[in-house]
């Protein structure tokens, strides 16, 4: 069973409904984020002890880049994220009240452009509100083989472009990545790597990604990291700075926000991470491969297609991140 919460009201599975008319639906029209909830134990008769035993992980990171992507791409100005938070969270204290003790939960807080019919009867105009939806559900279980021996990832035919305004944001359309993700599925794959037009490494299809060469840690560039993009490249090490100056394209990599807990992390332990311009070449060099989302957290990568990486065993490095993350969620464990 899930939880809704839908345009102010929460309401059952069977009656949550937007309207025929929603640019989300004729259009794809709209943001999404999605969030791990920890439920700590005990009992909560009330809505407001609910709430006080929920903890929404980086809450307001994701709140804050849903709130620029809105802004950017002109879906909203004035976002609220106040009320948008307190929504998420009540939605998951309302869920615990149902019996998810002790659990993870997976929020998932939507925002289209709204209903596109705002013509009134009298011949006036409403005004055009977005569709806010926020869904609790327990966690995803991942398998614990996953984190402890890795996985397999495959290469996506989809590529993003840079020069695609949409790309680099949580937008809606998800179907191109979907569909690789049901391809990899279908070939031993847990993730299937998207690259960019250019040949360069975007990430997962539905995760970031990191590569660790020779004791360096390197991710590929995201949105709003584009100043002083990296663009050479030599056959003995992942892409360097030229220094030679010129105007960065877009980067088409979306800003993660595990993606950044991991680089806070690594650089707490003095480890620097180094946006770089990736190829293949250096993915299949790389001593270690490992992908973040919010769900599933750190997870490592141990082979792509039929290559293995670093041997086809999991790194040091992505261990003791495994390690963190689990560290972070406070012991709730959602892959059992």
């Amino acid at each position: 069973m899930a939880t809704v919460f839908l345009n102010g009201s929460f309401v059952g599975d069977s009656d949550a409904r937007v309207s025929v008319f929603d640019a989300g639906l004729q259009h794809g029209v709209g943001l999404f984020e999605t969030m791990l909830a920890i439920v700590a134990p005990g009992e909560s008769p009330t809505e407001e002890e609910a709430v006080a035993r929920v903890r929404v992980l980086h809450m307001d990171e994701h709140l804050r880049r849903l709130a620029g992507s809105a802004r950017e791409l002109n879906l909203s100005q004035d976002l609220r994220l106040g009320p948008l938070g307190e929504a998420v969270v009540r939605t998951a204290a309302r869920h615990a009240m149902n019996g998810a003790d002790g659990a993870a939960l997976r929020l998932r807080l939507t925002i289209t452009g709204g209903e596109l019919n705002m013509l009134r009867r009298d011949g006036g105009e409403k005004p055009q509100l977005p569709t806010v939806l926020v869904v609790a559900q327990p966690a995803t279980r991942y398998p614990r083989a996953m984190l402890e021996q890795g996985v397999t990832a495959t290469l996506a035919d989809f590529r993003v472009n840079p020069l695609d305004a949409m790309s680099g944001h949580k937008t809606l359309n998800y179907w191109p990545r979907l569909r690789e993700l049901q391809r990899a599925g279908a070939r031993g794959g847990a993730e299937a790597l998207v690259f960019q037009v250019t040949n360069h490494l975007a990430g997962g299809c539905v995760s970031n990604a990191f590569v660790v060469r020779d004791g360096e840690v390197f991710t590929p560039i995201a949105r709003g990291e584009e100043a002083g993009v990296l663009t050479d490249h030599d056959d003995d090490a992942p892409a360097r700075d030229h220094g030679g100056g010129g105007v960065p394209l877009p980067a088409p990599v979306l800003p993660g926000v595990t993606r950044q807990w991991a680089i806070d992390t690594l650089a707490s332990r003095g480890l620097a991470v180094s946006r770089r311009m990736l190829s293949i070449d250096d993915v299949l060099r790389a001593d270690e491969v490992f992908l973040t989302n919010s769900s599933w957290g750190v997870l490592p990568l141990v082979r792509v297609e039929s290559e293995p990486i670093g041997g086809g065993a999991v790194g040091d490095l992505a261990r003791s991140l495994v390690d963190a993350w689990a560290l972070e969620i406070g012991g709730a464990d959602p892959q059992k």
